[in-house]
């Protein structure tokens, strides 16, 4: 037997799923570029003292409503022109991002955590704790998501934590969902039936096997999420029942900007589209990191 026959040919490393779930997500340029666009959001929001090219609540009455610098009257000072109190739009826009991006992270976060929790109860241990998750979903999933918000603001008051808190009473009902529909069909899975097999404990079941297996989809959904959060929070500030002035949002800043639409557009419309950048852009890369984690949509 010659050497070249006792030559074994070196096997090709396997990479890992979550290393090929990335591969096809930078492959999707669209998502890229949309996660790029999301990343520089956030930046914008970290380093928004050293961006900013002036206070964003200082008043210059002088300067109300002055125009983009391109226009006729506009200062290159001023890129985006001035509001109806003379304050810089752009600086506004970028302290706004830190009031959208906080919340939006916030509420996903607190959201995520505690649908997580009773979803994974609920799929798992079945019985009176299914029945009951199940019912307060299906109640508060009746009530618009807007409408609902609006009462419980009007009940609280207005103010950054008690529009957090307004957002977290439904948003959870969303991974809660999710989570236990994964959980329904986990727990039937040979691994669960092993661990239990050999006497191991609920808790640790559901922790320690069923939720490391399941968290792709739920990342993917609390991605998805994040948009509509940030939505409704400028929803809430344009009522005048988010964040309260002189904080800069991006919603209480379209509000101002509407009275003075037909003469003054930039006031309302660059907010507007700051908004709609970041929105989109979300929504097509957790589209794209749907595609890319979740089997039911990979090549």
């Amino acid at each position: 037997m010659n050497a070249a026959a006792l030559s074994v040919a070196p096997e090709k490393p396997t990479r890992s799923p979550t290393w090929e779930s990335l591969r096809r997500f930078v492959a999707d340029r669209f998502s890229l570029l949309a996660a790029i666009v999301v990343a520089l959001f956030i930046l914008m929001a970290i380093f928004a003292p050293w961006l900013a090219p002036h206070d964003p609540d200082e008043n210059d009455l002088l300067r109300r409503l002055q125009p983009a610098a391109w226009m006729e009257g506009g200062e290159w000072s001023y890129l985006l022109g001035c509001d109806g109190l003379g304050r810089d739009i752009l600086s506004r826009i970028i302290y706004g991002a830190r009031v959208s991006i906080a919340i939006g992270v916030v509420v996903v976060l607190i959201a995520t955590a505690v649908g997580t929790a009773l979803g994974l109860a609920a799929g798992y241990m079945r019985g009176w704790v299914d029945i009951l998750v199940s019912r307060v979903i299906d109640i508060l999933l009746g009530f618009p998501y807007l409408i609902f918000a609006i009462a419980l603001m009007a009940m609280m008051g207005p103010g950054l934590e008690n529009i957090i808190l307004a957002l977290v009473y439904k948003e959870w009902v969303v991974p809660a969902r999710v989570v236990r529909g994964e959980v329904l069909a986990a727990r039937e899975m040979e691994y669960v039936e092993a661990a239990r097999a050999v006497g191991a404990p609920r808790l640790h079941i559901m922790v320690r096997e069923i939720l490391p297996n399941i968290l792709s989809p739920v990342i993917v959904v609390s991605t998805i999420r994040m948009a509509h959060v940030i939505i409704l929070e400028a929803s809430l500030s344009f009522l005048g029942l988010g964040v309260q002035p002189p904080t800069a949002s991006w919603g209480s800043m379209v509000a101002d900007g509407r009275a003075f639409i037909l003469d003054a557009w930039w006031a309302s419309t660059f907010p507007g589209i700051a908004i709609l950048l970041l929105v989109l852009s979300i929504n097509v890369a957790s589209q794209g990191l749907r595609d890319a984690f979740d089997p039911k949509f990979s090549d």
